[in-house]
């Protein structure tokens, strides 16, 4: 997924864009903002009789390594927390919310609809309705597009999207013998029923079936994958610890900064305060380098250290329609101008997605790649990040695979994921989308850009990219 964002900055509480899934194209600024003075390096945006939505704030809880303090919880209440810090960033009253979409992977069986159990935890009204999407790494990107159709078409004015991944306790379930026996003898009548089932149970059958990261259509996990588009695009294992550790070292420098904004503390039943991700682990390259391979061994390139690692973590995000936020006094973030959702090759292209998403936001938005001011992608491995970025550049690769002319480019690294990514920060599956977006909105800000682009890779070989923008100076640019 890929996404464009363009920021706003101004004393009148007005929207911003929110950036969630693959390359996008903007929305058109609201009327009362057409004639405001355009930068003139910047393109306008605007599309007529499109509404605007906004991103008026997105926060997260702190994101930490699976096994740690969040091991006792279950996925709700980590969801609950993060919509609770949301609601106290933003004082939103929760009656003005008109419904709740959350995105999530790997689902607990007792709560299956976890936006819905998160929301009524969060003392939202059992009026507010709330649903459950899942897209594998970009589950809550769709939850984000979700609540952006819904204003869209006029059915929504305010919509609290987010997503939660709980890796510290995942379904492990019987095997399929064990399962099919237990059922059947629930339905057994006699004891003579019971115990002639009883009887044909098998060591085997305690074989218990356990979740794997792996693509269910070609049986191979997603490490392996990272690994061969290492190959095939020459990156080396030096490439990838060398990007992993800028990851590293960006984002322990950001967290001290204070620049992680988006972060709000969890008191932990039980437990301590959480007040930030315990992920971020700025090491070197002679450490990084005594790691063995993880997937491909033992030549392949791909390690535990320039992998992102398993997490836990939930994220919200509150957004309106621009004429809503403008009457509730609110001062947006960003506009979300627009989303593409695309999808390839599952085997050899698993993890391209950026690729090919980038060129056709940047296409739909009327904008070049000079255009953009902040890149924000996730990063599953540093040897994908490399090898999308090489694809990117490459005219060759444009020409044979994507059927375009020429190559879109590579993002300049002084514009790309600066805070650190999901290789340091963590990668909750359910709940990076809505990181991403607001680290971009955020970072436009900050640096004082106007457009900013989200993409996101995930299972399946799909990506989606949102693009988003933010107004500067005293009035709203679109």
């Amino acid at each position: 997924m890929s996404s464009m964002l363009s920021s706003a900055l101004r004393n009148l509480p007005v929207s911003s864009a929110w950036a969630a899934g693959a390359l996008a194209r903007s929305l058109s600024c609201s009327s009362q903002f057409q004639a405001a003075v355009q930068p003139k390096t910047k393109k306008t945006l605007g599309k007529t009789g499109v509404k605007n939505v906004v991103v008026v704030e997105g926060v997260r809880i702190p994101f930490l390594q699976s096994g740690t303090t969040y091991a006792d919880l279950m996925p709700h209440d980590l969801a609950r927390a993060a919509l609770q810090g949301l609601l106290t960033r933003t004082s939103v009253p929760r009656d003005v919310v008109d419904y709740i979409v959350y995105g999530t992977v790997i689902q607990e069986v007792k709560t299956s609809n976890v936006a819905r159990e998160a929301a009524l935890g969060a003392g939202f009204s059992d009026k507010t309705p709330a649903h459950t999407v899942t897209m594998a790494c970009i589950s809550s990107n769709q939850a984000m597009t979700t609540g952006v159709g819904m204003i869209a078409a006029g059915q929504c004015d305010v919509v609290v999207a987010g997503g939660v991944e709980l890796m510290s306790d995942v379904p492990i379930r019987h095997s399929r013998k064990m399962r099919k026996t237990m059922l059947t003898l629930n339905r057994a009548k006699t004891l003579g029923q019971k115990l002639s089932l009883i009887s044909k149970i098998r060591p085997d059958y305690f074989a218990p079936e356990l979740p794997a990261v792996a693509e269910f259509s070609t049986s191979e996990t997603m490490g392996h994958s990272a690994d061969r588009l290492a190959a095939a695009f020459g990156v080396s294992r030096q490439e990838q610890d060398e990007y992993a550790l800028r990851s590293h070292t960006l984002a322990k420098k950001a967290q001290d900064e204070g620049l992680l904004q988006d972060v709000v503390p969890f008191k932990v039943p039980g437990k301590d305060t959480v007040t930030k991700d315990n992920g971020i682990r700025p090491s070197s390259m002679e450490q990084m380098g005594k790691l063995k391979p993880a997937f491909v061994k033992p030549y392949g390139t791909v390690t535990a250290a320039n992998s992102s690692f398993l997490t836990d973590g939930a994220s919200a995000i509150l957004i309106m329609s621009e004429e809503k936020a403008l009457a509730m006094g609110y001062k947006p973030k960003a506009y979300l101008r627009d989303f593409v959702y695309v999808s390839q090759d599952p085997k050899d292209q698993l993890l391209l997605g950026p690729t090919y998403a980038t060129p056709k936001v940047l296409e739909r938005a009327g904008l070049s790649l000079s255009d953009i001011d902040v890149f924000e992608f996730h990063e599953a491995f540093a040897g994908q990040i490399l090898a999308n970025l090489k694809a990117m550049d490459s005219d060759w690769f444009a020409q044979n695979y994507m059927g375009r002319k020429s190559k879109v480019g590579a993002p300049s690294l002084d514009k790309f994921n600066t805070w650190g990514g999901s290789l340091s920060l963590g990668h909750p599956f359910g709940a990076t989308g809505c990181r991403l977006v607001i680290t971009a909105a955020h970072r436009l800000k900050k640096e004082g850009g106007q457009y900013g682009l989200v993409a996101a890779c995930a299972a399946g070989g799909q990506v989606m990219a949102p693009a988003c923008s933010l107004g500067r100076g005293q009035q709203w640019q679109g």
